[in-house]
């Protein structure tokens, strides 16, 4: 009797922890370092350690060991990290303000998911957190860069080897009127370390986590391509006799905009068994080129403009932000830093795992960089393949109508929602057809503010009627 109970309890252990196993592969192992975004709230602070950035043990047990590793070799970074979660965060909640599903995090508690339960699901609203969390790191790691907070990195200078470009006023070719100078933002470290960092724990091995390799994937290759070209006139009398360039980020917001363009327009994808063509998945950025947009394809030769030949099955535009996703952004050190010793790296050189083992250094580099040639079909075979900046995902969404905590849920109820407005911030869609309550509030705002000299601002109370409805 007593050994058939011994049994019996085995058994459930091992269901329970097989269970869990599975419920934690299904999502990808490389979610959990969201939680760095509470690094610095008054819970997670040490009283001992005034001004300093100081990790929670709860929250620095959901880093994985190499995401430790990458923190601890990288002074500096760990700030970086933290922004760069909090925009996502910040951009996420922004761009779902006006849906049922408003990108809630209230479900954190001391290094739990920072998103709630619903990232257990390959859901669409999954799909876009993955996307934006990406992208933010690495717009976050390239800002750091240039900005000088990052110890193992600095500005980009590889561009400013680029062979001179005729103005579009028709100017003689090979002669521009501005040169390279300034302090470019370091997209090339930035998005390499968003792969090592964010892409840790997910190795492709199941659909879900080839999902979630491709909206990384897609979050940075917005960043990438959003990068623009800011320039500056130098010269007497406001005159623009010298005009120096460099390549500037763009504003995250734009970066949110598209994402949730793209997440309107997402594709619900199957895998397939066949890897994606060399041409369509590799690009390595050639050493001798001039920029950290100019790359080289598996097959065939590069254009004139950096390209390579066409890729069959897409269009120009995803053809060239394939062509654009860098496969290998190692160095975008200075000119100048090609004199270091060869045994030791570059400033911008990202210490990787690999690296430690000179034996074993390119096997396991060329297994890990393999995990992204993989190609996700549309589950409905008329539409087309997702490109390199579409948002995945695997199944439909729930309605987030009811609450249900299992599902990670909260539902609508008590939502603010527009009465004269059809889209989904309207009543009748925000309310689930349950209708809606409407009251009037009393709103005190400052108005009428005025400037006194010196230094002084002055302001009314104004009490103004507002009528707002909120979902039953």
């Amino acid at each position: 009797m007593d050994l058939s109970y011994i049994f019996f309890i085995c058994l459930l252990a091992l269901y329970s922890a097989d269970a869990e196993s599975k419920q934690k592969s299904g999502r990808g192992r490389g979610s959990m370092w969201w939680g760095i975004a509470k690094v610095g709230e008054p819970n997670n602070i040490s009283p001992i350690s005034t001004g300093i950035m100081y990790m929670d043990p709860a929250i620095h047990s959901t880093l994985r060991r190499k995401q430790r590793r990458l923190v601890r070799d990288n002074p500096g970074v760990l700030g970086a990290l933290v922004k760069g979660a909090n925009m996502a965060i910040s951009e996420c909640q922004h761009q779902f303000r006006n849906r049922r599903w408003n990108c809630s995090t209230r479900n954190f508690l001391r290094g739990k998911n920072l998103f709630g339960k619903i990232v257990d699901r390959g859901c669409r609203e999954t799909g876009f957190i993955y996307a934006i969390t990406s992208a933010a790191v690495t717009h976050s790691i390239a800002r750091a860069c240039s900005e000088g907070t990052i110890e193992s990195c600095t500005c980009d200078y590889s561009h400013q080897t680029r062979s001179p470009q005729a103005n579009q006023a028709g100017s003689v070719a090979g002669v521009r009127d501005w040169e390279w100078g300034g302090c470019s933002d370091n997209i090339g470290f930035g998005f390499k370390f968003s792969r090592e960092f964010v892409d840790t724990g997910e190795r492709g091995r199941n659909l879900r986590e080839k999902m979630n390799l491709h909206n990384n994937e897609a979050g940075r290759a917005h960043v990438q391509a959003e990068m623009r070209q800011e320039c500056k006139c130098h010269g007497m009398s406001g005159s623009c006799t010298v005009k120096t360039c460099w390549m500037r980020l763009a504003n995250f917001r734009v970066i949110g905009d598209n994402l949730k363009a793209r997440f309107d327009g997402a594709t619900r994808v199957q895998v397939s068994n066949s890897l994606r063509q060399s041409s369509n998945a590799v690009a390595v950025v050639n050493p001798n080129a001039a920029g950290p947009n100019s790359v080289v394809g598996g097959v065939g030769g590069v254009g004139g403009n950096g390209l390579p030949p066409s890729v069959n099955g897409y269009d120009d535009e995803e053809r060239m932000l394939n062509d654009h996703m860098p496969e290998l952004l190692l160095d975008n050190s200075h000119p100048n830093s090609k004199q270091h010793h060869p045994n030791m790296p570059s400033p911008n050189s990202l210490p990787v795992a690999g690296a430690r083992s000179r034996g074993h250094g390119r096997g396991r580099q060329g297994r890990k960089h393999n995990r992204y040639h993989f190609q996700l079909n549309p589950h409905n075979p008329e539409h087309k393949p997702p490109g390199p900046k579409d948002i995945v995902y695997l199944e439909p969404s729930p309605s987030f109508c009811e609450k249900n905590l299992r599902q990670g849920i909260l539902g609508t109820h008590g939502r603010q929602c527009n009465d004269t407005s059809l889209g989904v911030d309207g009543c009748d869609l925000m309310c689930c057809g349950r209708g809606y309550r409407t009251q009037e509030v009393v709103v005190v705002e400052r108005c009428a503010c005025t400037f006194h000299w010196c230094c002084e601002v002055k302001c009314k109370l104004c009490r103004t009627k507002k009528i707002i409805h909120t979902c039953l």
